[in-house]
């Protein structure tokens, strides 16, 4: 009798030998020590509002269309040379940063279409857009639609639900706050680097079994030519740096497809211990984001959650997040395997989700 090998069986066994039992640097953070520090808020100062507003209400006047927005047609005299210092600490640091005082009455005055103007505009100082679902949409709205994440077409994005510590699939995940839930709906932050060295030393047997490619459930939205799921390792150690790929809920939601085999009891121990090392208070750091702050995520070194929330009952109160999937030029080498999800390897042009069909917009209805 035939039996569904498991992805651990058919996929080749990672040599930690060759990956540092202890990787340092400044990506290798514990989150008490982290929040105890401000250096990662960088204050927009009154000058620099200044810039955006008139970038802004000069590129509304003209008309375009804020999904083709680049950085040639949004002048930022000074902050642009802030944002690439703030890039560099991102991509080479500590894995993230937080911009704090995107507010004014002329946002107010604007409405989200000028907030979407801003946060696009200073976006593509950063790097280009990419899709972020199989419409095309370079402009994501993180609020609760109602929906419940065990529907195989719904990402946890669009729910009040806790999101659990994940990677989303671009190099840099930027977020802009526009109103805050009645309670709870915390961002929390940890470092892969830090979840690596800590299961290393712990168990270094399960710790293997993170680098072997492992199927992920693309929910419904599959490029051309691709499965409903794409395969790859938890954990990749390519050019000498360390980057995660990581969604659990996926991960299991996978095996729903026939030729998926069931997770292995290693792979179910390791996967249990990453987790669980993630949802340790002595290794994560939460921040709560108010409205006017833009995170800057790197999906690489970094896995991110939200707490559930309570929302408001009113419908212009209720939280209310805009989202960039950003490819910077100066990103890292990725290893061959990201292709399966990322398209392309190319820095500046990789990442994001293109199906059949797709035209890139940036649609102001979260709907």
């Amino acid at each position: 009798m035939n039996r569904r090998m498991s992805s651990e069986e058919t996929a080749p066994s990672a040599d930690l030998s060759q990956i540092p039992a202890q990787i340092t640097g400044p990506a290798a953070w514990y989150g008490p020590a982290m929040a105890q520090s401000d250096g990662w808020i960088e204050h927009i100062t009154q000058a620099e509002l200044e810039e955006v507003e008139a970038a802004v209400r000069r590129f509304d006047e003209a008309g375009e269309d804020p999904a083709h927005l680049r950085s040639e047609a949004f002048p930022l005299p000074s902050l642009a040379a802030r944002l690439r210092r703030v890039l560099a600490e991102v991509l080479d640091g500590r894995g993230f940063a937080l911009l704090r005082g995107l507010r004014g009455p002329w946002l107010d005055r604007g409405g989200l279409r000028a907030a979407a103007i801003a946060f696009l505009g200073i976006g593509s100082h950063l790097g280009s857009a990419r899709s972020q679902n199989a419409r095309g949409h370079i402009l994501g709205h993180v609020k609760d639609l109602g929906l419940s994440s065990q529907d195989p077409s719904v990402r946890i994005y669009q729910t009040r639900e806790r999101q659990t510590f994940h990677t989303d699939s671009c190099d840099v995940v930027a977020l802009l706050c526009l109103r805050t839930a009645r309670a709870g709906g915390l961002s929390a932050l940890v470092s892969s680097v830090t979840l690596y060295n800590e299961m290393r030393r712990a168990r270094p047997d399960l710790t293997e079994a993170l680098f072997a490619p492992i199927e992920t459930d693309r929910r419904s939205e599959v490029p051309a030519g691709e499965l409903p799921y794409f395969r790859i390792p938890v954990l990749s150690w390519h050019a000498g740096l360390l980057s995660g790929i990581y969604q659990r809920q996926y991960i299991e939601s996978a095996r729903r497809f026939p030729d998926v085999p069931p997770l292995t009891a290693r792979q179910i121990e390791a996967l249990d211990l990453f987790d669980a090392l993630a949802n340790d208070p002595a290794l994560h750091m939460t921040m709560e984001l108010r409205p006017g702050d833009i995170q800057l995520v790197h999906n690489h070194t970094l896995l991110h959650d939200r707490t559930a929330f309570e929302d408001w009952p009113d419908p212009d109160r209720k939280r209310h997040l805009l989202r960039l999937w950003l490819a910077p030029p100066g990103a890292r080498p990725l290893p061959p395997v990201f292709r399966e999800r990322y398209g392309a390897l190319t820095p500046g042009d990789r990442g994001g989700i293109v199906v059949p069909g797709t035209r890139l917009h940036a649609p102001l209805d979260p709907a």
